[in-house]
């Protein structure tokens, strides 16, 4: 792998394009909740005469089905959500997570072979497995604890069948959410040590999202309130990594059911149908109502959006928790 492969677009810049994306996981089709969060992701930054990206986070080999990948290009195509550039398929680049984690992230993690069970009861990983200062080396904890993190993280590669955990920083982090206002958490307190690399090799969202947000140059990221509590983590993994920053947060109210859940694929969520201009248009309107936007009363999905690009406003969504229920 050449280096270029690992340089961000905008090192130290002066200007930096704006540039958002949507990252559907392919464990199902879009829903009118996805749809809702594409289409929110979609107008803002084309409001802001920028670039939208598509992801498809599918590290997740067990729950990864091919046909879903597709289904949800076509429902975007369908729905005239059309994407700039190439789709990144994090499935296809495990290997620059993999030399990510061992070049930049050495002095942070360590392996863990905690079972669930081991887990049971805790809310916040204890650390079983966290390496201790060598008694012989009491008299500077931090030098020997380093030390010891070190050695351990370059068997990385080796340790094919153990977690690989990220030490958080036991601080709060501040950051604005152009829609839920100023935010303030600790990840130490609120995750505890993330898994970054799980036994059976997969990589884990926080340190995919992290380094292909980094890497395409990702400025403006709007997705769901249930994301809001992973923020903190995501900007210290990026800070660890020495990845340009994400520079504006917007965490979407959600679109529930009719039990005040969530609309998931967990919770058994009616795939969206784009099969005619008709369907299309419908469900258009749906999410635009949903996000409280004013109508469009046009009959060309592709044209539909270009208004409702025109008239995006983000100030009806701020401070709220839920967009409706469906």
């Amino acid at each position: 792998m050449t280096t270029s492969a690992l340089t961000p677009p905008t090192a130290c810049p002066i200007y930096r394009p704006t540039v958002g994306r949507f990252a559907p996981s392919p464990t199902g089709e879009l829903h009118l909740g996805s749809l809702t969060t594409a289409i929110a992701s979609y107008c803002h930054i084309k409001s802001l005469n920028g670039t939208w990206l598509l992801r498809i986070e599918d590290t997740d080999h067990q729950r990864f089905i091919a046909q879903f990948s597709d289904q949800i290009l076509i429902d975007l195509e369908n729905l005239g959500l059309h994407w700039d550039g190439d789709i990144w398929y994090q499935s296809e680049r495990e290997a620059i997570y993999n030399e990510l984690l061992q070049d930049r992230l050495l002095n942070r993690v360590y392996s863990c072979h905690c079972s669930r069970k081991d887990l049971a009861g805790f809310e916040i990983y204890p650390r079983f497995c966290l390496p201790q200062p060598s008694p012989s080396h009491q008299c500077d904890l931090n030098a020997s604890f380093q030390s010891n993190l070190s050695c351990d993280s370059n068997k990385i590669a080796t340790l094919a069948h153990e977690k690989v955990r990220l030490q958080l920083p036991d601080y709060s982090i501040g950051f604005i959410d152009g829609i839920q206002g100023i935010q303030w958490s600790n990840p130490q307190q609120s995750l505890g040590d993330v898994v970054l690399r799980r036994a059976n090799g997969i990589i884990n969202y926080f340190l995919a999202a992290s380094i292909d947000d980094g890497l395409q140059g990702i400025t403006h990221t709007m997705r769901g309130l249930d994301i809001l509590p992973l923020t903190a983590a995501q900007i210290s993994i990026m800070s660890y990594l020495n990845l340009p920053a994400v520079e504006h947060w917007y965490h979407l109210p959600l679109v529930e059911n009719q039990c005040g859940q969530k609309l998931s694929k967990q919770n058994l969520a009616t795939p969206i149908n784009t099969s005619s201009s008709k369907k299309c248009q419908q469900l258009i309107q749906r999410a635009l109502a949903l996000l409280k936007q004013p109508s469009v009363d046009i009959d060309q999905p592709k044209i539909m959006l270009k208004q409702a690009v025109k008239q995006w406003q983000l100030a009806p969504l701020q401070h709220q928790s839920v967009l409706g229920k469906v």
